[in-house]
């Protein structure tokens, strides 16, 4: 339960913890589960909890727009009326559309710019409605664990806009004036937001604006060691033409252009890696009158990206991990405790299934085989899922028991990898488990016979169907007996923590029997 508390007109709230429970027997029995907001040291929580938090926000940067040269741009008249139906006979206010597409810009940065590289972001803050995004956007990236400034050197009386700025202050922003900014940015800020001027602007900057905008130009003109700073822009970057884009060559050369609504025409112009679309609030009726071709937002997600796909060198792709040390003196004496600390970790930081693992398996020809699946318990006694025994997997682990799991968790920069031998639980584990499930995926493991060839989804669907239309009476469906589950006894584990400049850390426990069977925990190399 939330609980709000009212002390002496403070308001405190107590948040649940964010788990959910796997089906297993705890091994840590009154073991906290931890908040990531308040890292453990004696349970090494990395600071990049945080970003995975609003994961589900944004669709995946993997992920894009399948709409090629087809998706529609806005001239300037055209983005104007778009506003003003928004916030005319839609029923639209200034603020409900600005918090939108603050949250899109922050998510869309959050989801190509993580916060460990770079944390700290500056958000350059122009006197109208694209400002206000920024200031917005700002607001969400402290939450989402970044560490923003604002330069907001022009601002507006109205209360929209003297409240964002009391909600950035309330939460210890700094406020810097363009006099307190180095020339060079790069030598204080890994991001810099654009949020100047939007599509209604037109004309020449004026000061301070001109200068702000020919430092973000100059970025790349400096000689110096560490990484230049990043652009962001808001919708379109500022200085250029709302249609024609850079006219002269000499503007802002963005590395991301996060649009808002629809793009407008000068997007067309934009050669940076990053083109997402956000502000996931246009109803059908504006979709109709302006033929408007816009991408779908997938699930949840307030942005997407649209446009080609950066050209990435892949060997020159790496992560320098950062994480708390993992000592020897540090970990568990038993891996099985061990494991539960670390998956209560990860189910702390709300990564998307922690249960989910890579089954290895090779048969009797020794050629190997993975595949993900879902852990569904653990204790003393092994680690379980459940599968087709009629699949590969099944196939294989009937010509040799020993397989092998491996956890990733990469919010953590964590995996842990097991080892051992395999064999099925009892027909009543399997029954037991079979029938909890939802109906429709007891039909849909009736409806598959795993890893044999068939003519085509349809064929697959029709089976479905026609299970779903047998058990119609609301019935117990009765387990196949082609289904159950395994269970892993492990004789191995290894627990891996990211380290900065590939420094590893690997502590392994491997069983030995000496009268009575004990763990024996040893470092490798990394």
């Amino acid at each position: 339960m939330i609980s709000f508390l009212k002390k002496r007109n403070a308001i405190h709230l107590n948040f649940p913890s964010p788990i959910t429970p796997i089906a297993t027997t705890s091994l840590l029995a009154g073991h906290p589960f931890l908040s990531s907001h308040q890292p453990s040291p004696s349970l090494g929580f990395s600071s990049s909890i945080l970003r995975y938090r609003f994961k589900g926000y944004c669709c995946s940067s993997r992920v894009m727009a399948n709409v090629g040269d087809k998706i529609s741009y806005l001239n300037q008249r055209e983005a104007a009326e778009v506003d003003e139906i928004l916030m005319g006979p839609l029923g639209f206010s200034v603020d409900q559309l600005m918090e939108l597409a603050g949250l899109s810009v922050a998510t869309a940065i959050a989801e190509v710019y993580n916060v460990k590289d770079y944390n700290r972001i500056l958000a350059i803050c122009g006197p109208g409605n694209n400002g206000g995004d920024g200031l917005v956007a700002a607001r969400h990236l402290h939450h989402f664990g970044y560490t923003p400034y604002i330069c907001y050197p022009k601002r507006t009386a109205k209360p929209l806009y003297t409240g964002l700025v009391t909600q950035l202050e309330s939460l210890g922003i700094t406020f810097l004036s363009p006099d307190d900014l180095p020339m060079n940015l790069s030598e204080d800020y890994n991001i810099l937001v654009d949020a100047m001027f939007g599509f209604s602007f037109h004309g020449t900057p004026r000061p301070p604006f001109d200068d702000l905008i020919q430092r973000l130009v100059n970025l790349k003109s400096y000689e110096v060691n560490q990484k230049t700073a990043v652009i962001a822009s808001i919708d379109i970057p500022s200085g250029w033409h709302v249609e024609e884009g850079d006219v002269n060559g000499d503007g802002i050369k963005p590395d991301m252009l996060v649009s808002l609504t629809a793009p407008k025409l000068c997007a067309k112009k934009f050669q940076g890696f990053h083109h997402f679309l956000g502000g996931r609030f246009v109803p059908p009726s504006i979709v109709d009158k302006f033929r408007l071709n816009l991408p779908p937002y997938p699930g949840t997600s307030m942005c997407v990206r649209i446009g080609k796909a950066p050209q990435v060198d892949i060997s020159s792709m790496r992560e320098n991990y950062i994480s708390p040390e993992f000592k020897e003196e540090d970990v568990e004496a038993n891996p099985f405790v061990q494991f539960q600390k670390w998956f209560d970790d990860a189910m702390a930081a709300s990564l998307k299934e922690p249960n989910a693992m890579a089954l290895c398996t090779a048969g009797k020809d020794g050629k190997p085989s993975s595949r993900m699946v879902l852990l569904k318990g653990f204790d003393k006694d092994g680690f379980v899922w459940y599968t087709n025994y009629g699949s590969r997997k099944a196939k294989d682990l009937a010509e040799n028991a020993n397989a092998s799991l491996l956890f990733y968790w990469d919010g953590l920069n964590r995996q842990v990898r097991i080892e051992g031998s395999v064999q099925k639980v009892s027909e009543e584990e399997s029954e037991n488990y079979f029938h909890s499930r939802p109906r429709g995926s007891q039909i849909g493991a009736m409806a598959s016979k795993q890893s044999t060839v068939i003519p085509g989804r349809d064929y697959l669907h029709q089976e479905y169907k026609d299970l779903e239309a047998k058990f119609s009476d609301g019935g117990p469906i009765p387990k196949p007996q082609y289904w159950g589950g395994y269970r892993l006894k492990p004789n191995f584990f290894e627990f891996w923590q990211g380290q900065t400049s590939r420094l590893h850390d690997r502590l392994c426990y491997s069983q030995e029997v000496v009268g009575t069977s004990v763990w024996k925990i040893i470092r490798l190399a990394p």
